[in-house]
């Protein structure tokens, strides 16, 4: 069970888990132990910015990425929200529980509502792009403030 940073704004209370890494949109990517491949899913805030997840569609395995295409699309009931593959590579496992309950991205986005696996092709050289924990939660309290000042 990873630790979390968090922060509340109005009735709303954002985790960021401090065990992986993050892209600046709210894709989080947590390297699977003992192999290469890496786990990648919704942040928190991102999930919850975008409301109840009512269709959740990735790239099948095989689909070769390159960083920044699109690799999956969520549909919620406020938006239908492109994401951004964080790292180039190859999927290799999509959550098959997508499919019988997108909703489970809205209840545990960092564990059962994980998205894909995905074998990195340059894990290297695009590592260093990412965000850890405390810069994303950065970002994303830059975000939670924007959204307060447009209310």
């Amino acid at each position: 069970m990873p630790e979390y940073l968090e922060m509340t704004a109005d009735k709303f209370t954002f985790r960021v888990a401090t065990d992986r890494l993050y892209t600046a949109q709210g894709v989080w990517l947590l390297p699977e132990p003992g192999s290469k491949l890496i786990r990648v899913g919704l942040a928190d805030y991102l999930q919850q910015h975008n409301g109840d997840v009512a269709f959740a569609n990735v790239k099948p395995v095989g689909s070769k990425l390159a960083a920044g295409e699109q690799f999956a699309e969520i549909e919620t009931i406020k938006a239908m929200v492109e994401l951004h593959a964080p790292v180039s590579g190859t999927v290799v496992e999509v959550n098959a529980a997508l499919h019988a309950g997108p909703e489970v991205i809205n209840r545990s986005p960092y564990e059962a509502g994980w998205l894909a696996v995905i074998e990195p092709a340059a894990w290297q050289t695009e590592r260093p792009k990412l965000l850890d924990a405390a810069a994303y939660f950065a970002v994303m309290q830059g975000q939670v403030q924007e959204d307060l000042n447009g209310l």
